[in-house]
C-alpha cells in the first residue's frame, strides 16, 4: 500500500524521531490501540526515512492476535456514530467519518446494519472510512455480512492496518 501522504516520500521523519517516548506512545496508540504494536514502532527509532516507519508499522500489524484486534476495536466508534471526546483518536475518527451524511434514513440503515453485524460477529463493524460516503460504508457493511467469522476477522485486521497507516501519517507530519 503506498504511503498515504507526502510524508511517505522517503524523507527523514524528524518529528517522530524526536518525540519523547511517552508522548510518541500516546500518539501511536491513537493510531492503533495495541501496546505491542506501539512499542515495536517506538523501538524502531531512529528511522532514516518515512518508508522505514511505514514498513515497520505494517510488519508489526501483520500478526495481530484476536485479543489485540479486540483491544483496537474497542477504541473505534460504530460507523455512523460520532466519536465523543477531545482525545486524538476521537478527533481523527470524526474526521475519518466525515463522509457519513446527516440523512436520517441512511443513519438508521447504518444503525440497523451495525446491530446485525455485531450480532453476527460479536464486535463492531470496522472499515477504513476515510474518503467514503455513508452509502458506500453501508454497502460494504452489507457485503461483509456474508463472510464467515474467520474471513471477517482477517478483513478487520487489514482495515485496522489501513487506519493505523493513515493515522501514522498524521503523527509523522505533526
Amino acid at each position: 500500500m503506498p504511503a498515504p501522504s507526502p510524508a511517505g516520500n522517503g524523507a527523514e521523519p524528524r518529528r517522530l524521531n524526536a518525540l519523547p517516548r511517552p508522548e510518541l506512545l500516546d500518539q501511536l496508540l491513537a493510531c492503533l490501540d495495541v501496546r505491542r504494536w506501539a512499542d515495536e514502532v517506538a523501538d524502531g527509532r531512529p528511522f532514516a526515512t518515512t518508508t522505514e516507519v511505514y514498513d515497520l508499522a505494517d510488519a508489526a500489524a501483520r500478526n495481530l492476535t484476536r485479543e489485540e484486534i479486540d483491544s483496537a476495536l474497542a477504541a473505534h466508534p460504530r460507523i455512523g456514530e460520532r466519536a465523543e471526546g477531545e482525545d486524538t483518536s476521537s478527533s481523527w475518527s470524526r474526521s475519518e467519518q466525515a463522509g457519513v451524511s446527516e440523512d436520517a434514513e441512511l443513519r438508521e440503515a447504518l444503525r440497523e446494519g451495525n446491530a446485525e453485524y455485531e450480532r453476527r460477529f460479536g464486535h463492531v463493524y470496522l472499515v477504513c472510512a476515510t474518503g467514503r460516503s455513508g452509502a458506500e460504508l453501508l454497502e460494504i457493511l452489507r457485503s461483509r455480512l456474508g463472510n464467515d467469522p474467520e474471513t471477517e476477522l482477517r478483513i478487520v485486521a487489514d482495515e485496522l492496518r489501513k487506519i493505523a497507516r493513515l493515522r501514522l501519517a498524521k503523527v509523522i507530519e505533526g
